[in-house]
């Protein structure tokens, strides 16, 4: 399958009621655009990174009650796994699409790459542009622009992913599911290279 870009009704599947019918529809719907996405796209972030970089999409197999309210696409240097290695992500939720450089809970290096980020701040936040977002929980929509942060509220995100052992990091971009780019497969992939090219230093910053 060749990546066919992404429409409304993939974005109403997370409207379906019930695990086993949304699953259904996420498995024949979502998946092998996700899955086909993550083929595409992989050569580049190899290349961009230095490093072999594997694809991985969400199962969701843990899940056995509450439907999944997003889904995604990940690229990690683990051929095993990604969730605990610093990673790329493309995914969809009901009213957007997500492409974010990740750190979540299972990252044992948190910590660190907390503590080498508020020491180069200064360098790093102007490479980023002002309109990417800030998530500190991959589980909920929630996010803060970095324009919204400003360097004392990035501070303040850093500090607690230093402290705190759940606490997450993710940043990268957002794209409402009205956006005519989703429809052109060929304009998506060129912007999600755009935003992973911009977020690539905070990538070698956790690797090192």
């Amino acid at each position: 399958m060749t990546f066919p870009g992404f429409t409304q009704s993939d974005f109403q599947v997370f409207t379906i009621p019930g695990l086993e019918p949304r699953m259904e529809a996420l498995k024949e719907q979502i998946r092998p655009k996700l899955e086909a996405l993550g083929e595409e796209m992989a050569p580049f972030l190899s290349d961009l990174t230095g490093e072999t970089l594997y694809v991985h999409v969400a199962k969701h197999a843990r899940r056995s009650v509450h439907p999944p309210d997003e889904t995604w696409v990940a690229w990690a240097s683990q051929k095993r796994g990604y969730k605990s290695h610093p990673h790329f992500q493309v995914g969809l939720r009901e009213q957007e699409l997500f492409a974010m450089f990740a750190l979540i809970y299972e990252f044992p290096r948190k910590p660190e790459f907390a503590r080498d980020f508020l020491e180069q701040q200064d360098e790093l936040l102007p490479t980023l542009p002002p309109e990417f977002v800030v998530s500190k929980d991959h589980t909920r929509p929630e996010t803060h622009s970095l324009e919204e942060l400003g360097p004392d509220g990035l501070q303040q995100v850093l500090e607690r992913l230093q402290d705190v052992k759940k606490a997450e990091f993710l940043c990268g971009s957002l794209h409402h599911r009205d956006d005519p780019l989703l429809k052109q497969p060929d304009a998506l992939k060129r912007q999600l290279e755009t935003t992973f090219s911009r977020v690539v230093p905070l990538y070698r910053l956790a690797r090192s």
